[in-house]
């Protein structure tokens, strides 16, 4: 009775240490959401079970190791034991209630990160290789950041125009697959401003070559800062539309282009925009092509024709623009320069 009694001890003493120190090393990041207030006080009942597992095994490992260990002259064997029935039992019996009573705390937490507010704003968001992008259909506009006001519930309903993705964002916990040929629901709650420290979206799919870099800003924002940052982009959007550039831009921004293709001229997942119209380009077959009308707009309906060397790797979808859209398009692209 005595080791029963000791190893007791040690495995309450063991699973408080284990528990701190897990608590203390910050596993997760900042809490961001309602919704992640269900999960995170669920991740919490599960830090203390597996605190207490752990020290269930390694506990009775090392104090059988150090106490029962064959001394110096012992020749004999252990006690032989054919088995403990009533143990067997109750270590079946007990972790299935456990795992029930999890399963029942799991469905609970999905329920509550589910929660329907009837006034929430909904988002339609766009992803592919390898960017996402925002419309914002009440407000009559597309963003590629995702701003949200602080303490209101939106529903963003997903989509992809390739392969699967999925949009996580650390702060809120929840994390949704995005699947072509479908509609996907993702409903959040932002709780904290992100003042000049954007959370960021990520894709948390593995969906191709430059799947690492398919990040977009998400912006936290009081009300009324939301209120005049929408404003702003509506008559940015009434304005594009009555210039050839203009339109050309939003089509960029609302299909993802320029999650792949700079225009500052930094380095992309493909070739930058910036000073591109006219630029002699070198290919991967070592040819030399000059960067025209008719070079962009078959680059855009037949990605695959010319390829510029460096981004052999990369993947482009074709696009189905109407000739006008595709003239759009290259009317932005001569205003980088």
């Amino acid at each position: 009775m005595r080791h029963f009694v000791i190893v007791a001890i040690l495995v309450i003493a063991m699973t408080f240490l284990a528990y701190f120190g897990l608590v203390a090393s910050d596993l997760m990041p900042v809490q961001a959401s309602a919704q992640a207030v269900s999960i995170d006080w669920l991740w919490n009942l599960e830090l203390m079970m597996i605190s207490f597992l752990f020290a269930l095994i390694v506990v009775p490992m090392f104090y059988s190791l150090i106490v029962f260990r064959r001394r110096k002259g012992e020749t004999g064997d252990g006690e032989h034991m054919e088995g403990n029935t009533t143990l067997e039992v109750t270590w079946t019996i007990i972790p299935l209630f456990i795992v029930l009573a999890f399963a029942y705390l799991g469905a609970y937490s999905l329920g509550e990160t589910r929660r329907l507010d009837p006034g929430a704003m909904v988002i339609n968001v766009t992803a592919q290789q390898f960017a996402f992008s925002f419309e914002y259909p009440e407000l009559g506009f597309v963003s590629d950041e995702l701003y949200l006001a602080v303490d209101k519930q939106v529903v963003l309903k997903m989509t992809s125009r390739d392969v699967i993705h999925s949009f996580w964002v650390p702060e809120f916990r929840i994390k949704q697959d995005i699947v072509p040929g479908r509609v996907t629901e993702y409903r959040i709650t932002p709780t904290l401003l992100t003042d000049e420290q954007p959370f960021k979206v990520r894709c948390a799919e593995l969906c191709g070559a430059s799947h690492a870099y398919m990040l977009s800003d998400v912006r936290v924002v009081t009300q009324e800062d939301f209120d005049v940052w929408a404003a702003a982009r509506q008559e940015e959007a009434a304005a594009a539309a009555q210039t050839p550039e203009g339109r050309g831009q939003a089509l960029s921004v609302a299909n993802g282009c320029l999650g792949c293709h700079t225009v500052d001229g930094a380095a992309g997942t493909g070739p930058t925009w910036f000073n591109l119209y006219g630029r002699q380009e070198q290919l991967a077959d070592g040819t030399v092509v000059i960067a025209d009308d008719a070079y962009i707009h078959e680059s855009i309906v037949d990605p695959q024709a010319k390829i510029v060397a460096g981004f052999e790797s990369v993947f482009m979808p074709a696009y189905d623009f109407t000739d006008e859209q595709i003239a759009d398009i290259i009317a932005y692209i001569k205003t980088l320069e």
